[in-house]
Order: structure tokens, then C-alpha cells, then sequence
């Protein structure tokens, strides 16, 4: 199985203060590991911009206007969040990115998709910029899956931080599945196991806190009993992932202590739930990631779980020798709050 990189040098353009951690040196890496996978035969792909109605299907026009005005002069959105003239360019070749990776999968159900990109989008709501994020890439992924055609979209987001951008624009949506494993209680103060969704969505947004510490095989608990049994019977017709690998060891803004190969294991059980319900329709929008050398070899390992067809005896998973009940305190608070949408 090939696997189809989505990538731009531009995405250095988006530059930020001196030592902020989403800075361009991170674009580098992507471009660093980019052209390790061509010289293995895998293509890259130069992104295009998402139109302006393709953001509007998840953003307010107000936002995008907000947006377009920071190409005047470096600016500074909240205490986390910096542009520079070039940034509104780079976050509309960012989302379309993930709209290409979309296209090239639901066009040929035999290749995967990896968006290499910066900024990063999951916190982005539909009207404001947070968190490192000016446009709420997966999301903007995600409706154009519908507009193509995917009758439900599956999110799946294992960054450090909850995705509360994605969680509330598909809150009332039942045709959107929104997972988040991510540190509790961590910024942004979203993602408790009782956000559950609202009005028809309703049961489709799926939280599991993790407290802070945990392992490999915390999560390993998170993805055999939550993540992977609503995947399967949600049925979705495309999985995207919000791959951020923040939840890294040596991640310096989280609190996880995550391997490496943890990435490329839950990218692996993902592809496994895609080959079984959508015929293999999945992809992964990288979102955060701040030590240079974590993100380089964990971007490494989701590729490879992306490239590598989905056996069974590929889905080992790692382990940390950490003794940890996190997940497991987890899954009970979840199993408790989930029983009246999904069997678990």
C-alpha cells in the first residue's frame, strides 16, 4: 500500500515570536521527513489553498475576514496565538492540505494520506483563532468528506490537548463521530467524559481523559475498549485523524509519556478499523509536536503504520513497564457516561 504525502516549504513561511514552540522549524522536520518517504517512492503532493466557501463550511465569514486582515502586519490573536503577513496564506494551504488528502482518498480507496502542516488546527473554532490555530483543519477535512459524498465522517484526535474547536463545530452533527484521548485537566479545560455532544449529536462526541503520566499502555486500554468499539459501530465512510504527538515523552508542553511506536500503533489500529468498515479510507492531519527530534520519528512511525498493510501481527503494541491504572479509571468513567449511545 502506497501512502500519498501532502506537504508545501511554504509551511515555514508562518513564522511566530522567538521561542514560541510552534515555530518553523517544525515545517522543517516535516520537510526533512517528507523527503525521506520520495526517496522510498512515495509521492508528495504541493497543497492548494482552501477556497473561501470551503471554510465556510465550518468557519464564520467574520472569522475568515479577520483572518485575511493579519496579512497586513504581524499580529498578535491571544496569549498563545501570532501571525505574520504571510500566516493567512499558509493556515488556507494548511486546510487545503487536509481537503486534498480527502479528495485522494475518497477517490482511490487503496492509498492513505498524511498532511504534513503548519499551523496546526484543532482548536480553531468557527469564530476565533486559539491555541496555535487560525483554521480548524480537520474540520474543514471532515466537511468537505461530506460534501464529496461521505454519508459519516469519523475524527479521530490523539493530541495532548482536546480538539475543543472540532468537538464544538460537529456537536449537534450525528453525521460526524468526534473521539478525543487527550491529558485532563490540561488546556484548553475542554474534553471531560460528559461533553457528550448536544440536540442530534447527541452520543457522538466521544471524550476519554487521560490524567496526567500516563503510558503506552493507558492508551492501548483507551483505543481496545472506547476508541476502536464506537468506531466500529459508527460505520464511518472515512477516518481522519488529528494526529498531533504532543502526548510524546519528550514532548516539552505535555504531560503523556508516550513512545514513539505508541503513534504508529494507534495509527495502526485505525487503519485496521478503516480496512474493515471504509474500505480503507483513512487519513492523518498532524496538528502539535514541539520537541524537533519526537516529531520527526513519530511522524516517521505513522507513515510507516499508513504504508504498512494492517496485520495483526503489526498491531503489537509498546510497553513502558510503568505500572499505570489511568486508562483504566479512564474507560470505567467513560463506559458509565457512553452506555446509553454505544456498547462498550
Amino acid at each position: 500500500m502506497s501512502v500519498i504525502l501532502i506537504h508545501s516549504d511554504r509551511f515555514a513561511e508562518h513564522q511566530t515570536p522567538p521561542g514560541h514552540p510552534e515555530r518553523p522549524e517544525r515545517a522543517e522536520v516535516m520537510a526533512a521527513v517528507a523527503a525521506r518517504w520520495r526517496e522510498r517512492g512515495n509521492e508528495i503532493i504541493a497543497p492548494r489553498e482552501a477556497t473561501i466557501e470551503q471554510l465556510a463550511r465550518v468557519h464564520g465569514r467574520d472569522h475568515i475576514r479577520r483572518m485575511s486582515e493579519t496579512s497586513v502586519k504581524a499580529s498578535q490573536i491571544d496569549p498563545d496565538t501570532y501571525t505574520s503577513p504571510e500566516s493567512y496564506e499558509v493556515a488556507r494551504l494548511a486546510a487545503g492540505a487536509a481537503i486534498d488528502a480527502v479528495e485522494r482518498v475518497m477517490g482511490d480507496s487503496h492509498k492513505a494520506a498524511v498532511a504534513l502542516v503548519r499551523p496546526p488546527g484543532h482548536h480553531a473554532e468557527r469564530d476565533r483563532a486559539m491555541g496555535f490555530c487560525l483554521f480548524n483543519n480537520v474540520a474543514v477535512a471532515a466537511a468537505h468528506a461530506r460534501a464529496q459524498g461521505a454519508a459519516k465522517v469519523a475524527i479521530v484526535d490523539y493530541d495532548v490537548h482536546h480538539g475543543n474547536g472540532t468537538q464544538h463545530i460537529f456537536e449537534t452533527d450525528p453525521h460526524v463521530l468526534y473521539i478525543s484521548t487527550h491529558q485532563f485537566p490540561y488546556y484548553p479545560g475542554t474534553g471531560a467524559a460528559d461533553e457528550v455532544g448536544r440536540e442530534a449529536g447527541k452520543g457522538f462526541t466521544v471524550n476519554v481523559p487521560l490524567e496526567v503520566g500516563a503510558v503506552d499502555e493507558d492508551v492501548q486500554v483507551a483505543f481496545s475498549r472506547v476508541v476502536l468499539p464506537v468506531l466500529r459501530q459508527f460505520e464511518p465512510d472515512l477516518i481522519i485523524v488529528s494526529a498531533g504527538v504532543d502526548a510524546h515523552e519528550r514532548d516539552p508542553l505535555g504531560g503523556m509519556r508516550l513512545s514513539t511506536a505508541a503513534f504508529g500503533a494507534m495509527t495502526r489500529d485505525l487503519r485496521a478499523v478503516a480496512e474493515e468498515c471504509c474500505h480503507g479510507r483513512i487519513l492523518s492531519v498532524i496538528e502539535g509536536g514541539y520537541d524537533l527530534e519526537a516529531l520527526s520519528a513519530s511522524l516517521d512511525a505513522i507513515i510507516e503504520a499508513h504504508a504498512t498493510p494492517a496485520s495483526a501481527a503489526s498491531r503489537v503494541w509498546p510497553t513502558s513497564g510503568v505500572h499505570s491504572d489511568r486508562g483504566s479509571r479512564a474507560v470505567q468513567t467513560v463506559r458509565e457516561v457512553l452506555r446509553p449511545y454505544w456498547t462498550i
